[in-house]
Formats: C-alpha cells, sequence, structure tokens
C-alpha cells in the first residue's frame, strides 16, 4: 500500500466515524444544554458558588461572568506557577518566570495553550494536573457556553435572557467534557501513553549517552487537550512524543477527539432553532473547508519541491516515521482548523507551501470546524455577514433564521471579523519594528512565515508553533499573552451583543424574498465570503512569507 492510499484511507474512515456521531453525539449535548434538571453534584457546585441555576442572564451579565470566572482563573494559574517549588509534586522545578507564568496563564484560560516553555523541564506534576489540565476542562466548557447563548439569541424572540452562564459551565464540563475524556485517556493509556506520578526514568540513548524521561499523568492531560480543542503538550514536542501519542491508531484517536464536539455542534444549533437543515448547512461548510484544506496540505507534503523531497516521495524531515507523511499532514490540519494547536510534526520543516497551509487555516477563523464553540459562534457570524451581503445585492432587509440583519447586528458582526486580523498584523509589524524577529531562525520569507505564524496562532487561540523561533522572552511572552487576551475575549463579547440583540427581536415570517438559508446555494456563499474575506486580509502578508518561497 502506498503512503498515499493509506493516507486517504486514514481520512475517509474519520469521515465515516465523524458522520456516524453526528446526530447521536450531538443530540446527546442538545439534551445538557437544553435540560431543566440538575444532578445533585449540579446542585452541590451552584450552593458552593451561590448561583441560582433557575435565573436566567442578559448577555451583559453573561459576558461579565465569563470575564469574572476568567480573570479569577488567570490570576489563579499565575500564581500556581509562581509558588510551585513550594508544592507536592513539584519535581524540584524552580518558580516559573513571571513573563512565563502570565503566559502560560493567559494561554490556557484562553484556550490557547501556547507554550513558551519545555513542559518536562520546567512544570510540575500537581500544576500539570491542578492548574493546567484544569483550564483545558474549564476554558473548552466556556467555548461551547458562548456557542449555546449565540443559538439561544437565535432561537429565542421578545426576551433579554440567554441562558445562566454557571449553569452551562458545570453541566458541559460534568455532563460532556469529563465522561469523553475519561475513556479518551483509558484508550490512550492502552495505546501506550503514559499515566503515572513518576519523577522520571534514566535511559540510555543510541549513542551511549544517558537521558532521564519525565513520566507523569500524560495520557488523562492527552484526552482532554485534544476533546477540548487545548493543544498543550506535557512535553516539549507535544503529540510527536511517544509517550503522548505512541502509534498510528491513537493518532487516529486524537484527531478524532479534535473533530468531534466542533463537528456534532451544528447538530445541537438545527435542533435548538427547530431546523435541522440550518444544521446540516453549517456542518456542510465546514466539512467542505476542512476537506480542502486537509487535501491541499497531502498534497504539498507528498509533493514537496526539491531534490531529496522528489527523490524519497515525499517531505520528511521533522515529522515522525510513524506516523508517515500523510497522517503528519491530516493532524497538522485538524489542529490548526480547529483551535487545538497539538503537533506530531515540525510545522517549520514542512514545504513552503505545505507550512502556507496551517498559517491560512488559522487566518480563515478556525470555523471548519474550529475550536470547541468557537468554531460553531464563528461560522454563525460568518453566516450573519454572507445574508448580509446577500440582501445588498438583491436590495431588501437582510434576514437569517427569521431575524433582520440590521445596522447593530452587523457592526457587532463586522468588529468580532476585524479584532483577529487587526491583532495578527499589527503584533507581526511590531516584532519586525522593534527588531524582536531576530530571535527567528531563518531570515528571508521564511523568517517572516516563522512571525506571522506565532501571531497568528495566539491571536486565533490556536496555539501550535511555526517554531524555529525563540518566544520565550519578555517582549513575546508579553506581545503574545496580550494577543491571546484579546483575541479571545474581545470577540466573545461582540458575540454575546449580537446574541442579546438578536433575542430581542420578534420572528420575521418568512416570505417569497427571503434567502434560504438551508440550501447548496447559500453554502456555497458562505464558503465563499470566508475565503474572499481571508484572502483580501491576509493575501499581501502571505505573498511575501509563504508564497515568496515557496514560488
Amino acid at each position: 500500500m502506498t503512503m498515499t492510499t493509506a493516507g486517504v484511507i486514514f481520512v475517509l474512515s474519520l469521515v465515516a466515524v465523524l458522520v456516524a456521531v453526528y446526530k447521536p453525539f450531538g443530540d446527546y449535548m442538545y439534551r445538557v444544554v437544553s435540560g431543566a434538571r440538575h444532578s445533585r453534584v449540579e446542585r452541590g457546585i451552584y450552593r458552593l458558588v451561590g448561583v441560582n441555576p433557575a435565573g436566567e442572564q442578559t448577555w451583559g451579565v453573561y459576558a461579565r461572568s465569563v470575564l469574572a470566572f476568567s480573570a479569577v482563573s488567570i490570576l489563579f494559574l499565575y500564581l500556581f506557577q509562581r509558588v510551585q517549588d513550594k508544592l507536592w509534586l513539584s519535581l524540584g522545578f524552580g518558580p516559573v518566570v513571571p513573563h512565563g507564568a502570565w503566559n502560560t496563564a493567559v494561554s490556557f484560560v484562553t484556550n490557547t495553550n501556547w507554550q513558551s516553555y519545555s513542559g518536562e523541564s520546567t512544570m510540575g506534576h500537581l500544576v500539570q494536573m491542578a492548574g493546567l489540565a484544569v483550564q483545558n476542562f474549564v476554558s473548552a466548557a466556556v467555548g461551547i457556553a458562548i456557542a449555546v447563548a449565540l443559538v439561544r439569541g437565535f432561537a429565542r424572540s421578545r426576551t433579554q435572557q440567554l441562558g445562566n452562564f454557571w449553569v452551562d459551565l458545570t453541566r458541559i464540563t460534568l455532563r460532556i467534557l469529563l465522561p469523553i475524556a475519561v475513556l479518551a485517556a483509558i484508550a490512550l493509556m492502552i495505546g501506550g501513553a503514559v499515566q503515572n506520578l513518576s519523577a522520571g526514568t534514566d535511559v540510555s540513548t543510541l549513542t551511549g549517552g544517558s537521558q532521564t524521561i519525565t513520566g507523569g499523568p500524560v495520557a488523562s492531560q492527552e484526552a482532554i487537550k485534544e476533546l477540548g480543542t487545548n493543544g498543550g503538550g506535557f512535553y516539549n514536542v507535544n503529540s510527536a512524543h511517544p509517550f503522548e501519542n505512541p502509534t498510528t491508531w491513537t493518532n487516529w484517536i486524537e484527531i478524532f477527539l479534535i473533530l468531534l464536539i466542533p463537528f456534532s455542534l451544528p447538530r445541537v444549533f438545527g435542533r435548538m432553532v427547530g431546523q435541522n437543515r440550518q444544521g446540516y448547512a453549517i456542518a456542510a461548510v465546514m466539512a467542505i473547508l476542512a476537506l480542502a484544506s486537509i487535501t491541499l496540505t497531502n498534497v504539498f507534503e507528498l509533493a514537496g519541491h526539491g531534490t531529496v523531497p522528489q527523490a524519497v516521495g515525499a517531505a520528511l524531515e521533522g515529522k515522525e516515521v510513524r506516523f508517515d507523511v500523510s497522517n503528519s499532514a491530516t493532524f497538522a490540519a485538524a489542529t490548526t482548523l480547529t483551535s487545538t494547536g497539538a503537533v506530531n510534526s515540525f510545522h517549520d520543516s514542512f514545504t513552503p507551501l505545505g507550512g502556507m497551509m496551517p498559517i491560512v487555516n488559522m487566518m480563515l477563523g478556525e470555523v471548519a470546524p474550529g475550536g470547541v464553540g468557537a468554531g460553531l459562534y464563528g461560522l454563525l457570524i460568518l453566516a450573519v455577514i454572507t445574508v448580509f451581503v446577500a440582501g445588498l445585492m438583491v436590495g431588501r432587509t437582510p434576514e437569517y433564521l427569521g431575524k433582520k440583519i440590521g445596522s447593530r447586528e452587523i457592526k457587532f458582526a463586522s468588529m468580532y471579523f476585524l479584532i483577529t486580523p487587526a491583532l495578527v498584523l499589527i503584533g507581526t509589524a511590531a516584532a519586525f519594528a522593534t527588531g524582536n524577529n531576530a530571535t527567528a531562525l531563518n531570515v528571508g520569507p521564511h523568517g517572516l512565515s516563522e512571525v506571522l505564524y506565532a501571531f497568528t496562532s495566539a491571536s486565533n487561540n490556536n496555539g501550535s508553533a511555526f517554531a524555529g523561533i525563540t518566544v520565550n522572552t519578555t517582549w513575546w511572552d508579553t506581545a503574545l499573552g496580550l494577543c491571546m487576551l484579546l483575541g479571545r475575549f474581545l470577540p466573545i463579547i461582540f458575540v454575546l451583543a449580537l446574541a442579546g440583540s438578536l433575542a430581542r427581536q420578534q420572528p420575521t415570517p418568512a416570505s417569497e424574498g427571503t434567502l434560504p438559508t438551508h440550501r447548496p446555494l447559500f453554502i456555497g456563499m458562505v464558503v465563499g465570503v470566508t475565503v474572499v474575506l481571508v484572502a483580501l486580509t491576509f493575501l499581501p502578508a502571505l505573498a511575501l512569507g509563504p508564497l515568496a518561497e515557496g514560488l
């Protein structure tokens, strides 16, 4: 069997299983976020934090709850890292330096999971378990909760209530993320992933030297890292490490976990608005963009330019032999199409055009299918922009799901879209203007790609690294931390403001002039708007970086 054939079978098997679980798992998540009953554990949590589960919130209160919870989480995680040398299971590691602790705290709370440190030589087991892994759960739950709040805005009318953030956060964590993560961790342990509290094992290297390989609660963190589209690795080389991702079939499981929730959330959207076909339309947009990206990434890596890649039939540099080129390219596409950011290969070693694809995936806004929750609300924002453009073309007030898209709604949608490109381009320009691009390993177009990738990853809350660039400095930790913070919470505020505006409206009955938003025409329009907006915004930067290098 050729490498290409194996890669096609790998992708098709993923597609088949995702299609099979779309309806049952989507329906289960719908019941979780829509049910009125609370378990005994949930009621205990509500009493502990002083929340009335029957009380709903306006978009402003919902937003303030999200911001307050996230602010406390950042402060706690920062302090946790700063005093880790005094904690149990510190493994003898000292406190994390202030700028590194700030960057890491912001990174994990914003679901970015960018790492400017080497996990096995910086973080003790307690910080990994009670700090980073906990944020892997709750930051993912926050993203899903925001998506659900936006869908409620479409589904409800003449109300200011969007649900209760604390109820959504608790239910999503306990009923969706935790059970699946436990099962996934067991599967990974069966496959060979490590799960212990060992300080390390001394081994002999092939060259006759010695090396200490740190153990730890790896499988449990790996499971929620992928399921919650987080991406922060227990080890420096992330999912390329055999303790995190031992075999080809565990690699398949990890990609499946990455795509499971984002690809099933459109079913929740369809159920909540009472039109399952609307969910199918959103899922179709995600699938078209995802399959196009995965195909192109594989093509560029399997047909790499240069004497050596052409002689061996693919670009093998920076890839694990146990995964081969195709599985590595598919993993890279999946993690950047979502906000996962995990890596099982060295993106800096990809071919110029192959390395461009992860950047483009993030520049698309990570909506195919995107991070847990973030992908759905990002694509719904693009759907709103699409119906607005279509309304202008025919001279009709645009509507989506019976809600008019007026000046107020399109302002919120436009501000959502403009935030991330502004952060990416301003951050990249600032790095070059201040001379901090000198930390890049390469010069010329590839060096620009390294800097551009870093700010694209941080601003889109992805967390993957092109690598080849030193970012554990005060300037880089601060700049990327600010991009992660603003790139996460400013869009959330605009999403919730849009949800509140939609929820107050009285639904408009469909008429002869209403644009059907469940048919192939609309699906194609959303795909086109998504690609065109990215092309217009980022083409100059791409032309100076990966395109210049590739051509």
